[in-house]
């Protein structure tokens, strides 16, 4: 966190995931003078009383520390999950913040990862964190999006389908030839993760935890790659769900450069590997760490001279 600044004009970036929360201050001139971060959250759990709760009371803590720092001027917010209806998300923002509601701006968070990546009409984005997306901002500013229906319906490639994935493969060895996870390092390394080996601990892990905790998972996974053959097939079938993504994009939309992203593409290099080896002939394929609250923050920054638009498309 950099020290307090109270008399220039900011703009709050934010970075709104299922595993953590992100935001930025930026300055007139696109320079980052603070950060931090809070809990993980999605706009999809705008649907219920107490998903609405623990989204205010995550912009509480997140606006408590942004104002220790330095008062915006106008807000960028980009949430997995969003779908539109911004609001309610904007006034509770904008209350929180002391600002006028119309210098918030609600938005999907893969659009602004994408304005991180490339300028509009230049490339497409596959991100993949918790769950998985390919997007792609044209040259009119219209997002375009392939994949990222949710972890419970797809997702390949992201964090929760590999750690789904790792636990699926276990359980079926099992019902096969029970105790055979003591050989088996995927197994103990996952197993140690979810904190035991018995089914009651992997079913509350699955069903108990949030989808950003779930795809943590996916850490142990990798770290078995080298000492088991099933982790590196996860991760090579991870990398070639990646690969699908990218690759609806180009037959959609014509051959450009795809910039692959993401907490899970970092893993392990199989991924990226992987994918690149299932990507249609001729596609150039860069991997990058993309920081979507600083494109935001800076985005807020230069608001009056940056059209907003939002998205007619719902998506986790």
């Amino acid at each position: 966190m950099h020290m307090r600044h109270s008399s220039s004009r900011f703009g709050l970036g934010i970075d709104a995931g299922g595993t953590q929360t992100r935001w930025a201050l930026a300055s007139a001139d696109g320079v980052i003078v603070a950060e931090g971060h809070v809990g993980g959250l999605t706009a999809l759990q705008m649907e219920s009383e107490t998903g609405r709760a623990a989204v205010h009371a995550s912009f509480t803590a997140l606006c408590a520390a942004v104002l220790a720092a330095g008062r915006p001027d106008a807000v960028c917010a980009g949430l997995t999950g969003f779908g539109g209806d911004s609001v309610k998300l904007a006034h509770w923002l904008a209350t929180l913040l002391a600002i006028a509601p119309d210098a918030v701006s609600v938005r999907n968070d893969i659009e602004i990862a994408c304005l991180d990546t490339f300028a509009p009409g230049h490339g497409y984005l596959v991100y993949a964190g918790t769950g998985s997306i390919a997007a792609w901002v044209d040259e009119h500013g219209q997002f375009h999006r392939a994949g990222g229906r949710g972890v419970l319906l797809d997702d390949g490639g992201g964090g929760y389908w590999i750690a789904r994935e790792a636990l699926r493969s276990i359980w079926r060895r099992e019902d096969e030839t029970p105790g055979a996870w003591r050989e088996s390092p995927l197994a103990q390394a996952v197993f140690a993760h979810v904190g035991g080996s018995d089914w009651a601990h992997s079913r509350q892990f699955m069903y108990g935890q949030d989808r950003g905790t779930i795809g943590r998972l996916a850490l142990a996974v990798a770290a078995s790659v080298e000492a088991d053959p099933e982790a590196r097939r996860i991760l090579l079938d991870a990398g070639l769900e990646l690969a699908r993504l990218a690759n609806a994009m180009v037959r959609r939309y014509g051959m450009r450069p795809v910039v692959l992203a993401g907490r899970a593409a970092e893993l392990h290099p199989l991924l990226a590997q992987s994918m690149r080896a299932e990507l249609l002939a001729g596609v150039p394929l860069q991997q990058k760490t993309v920081r979507p609250h600083h494109a935001a923050a800076r985005i807020a920054a230069q608001a009056r001279h940056f059209p907003f638009h939002r998205p007619d498309t719902t998506y986790e």
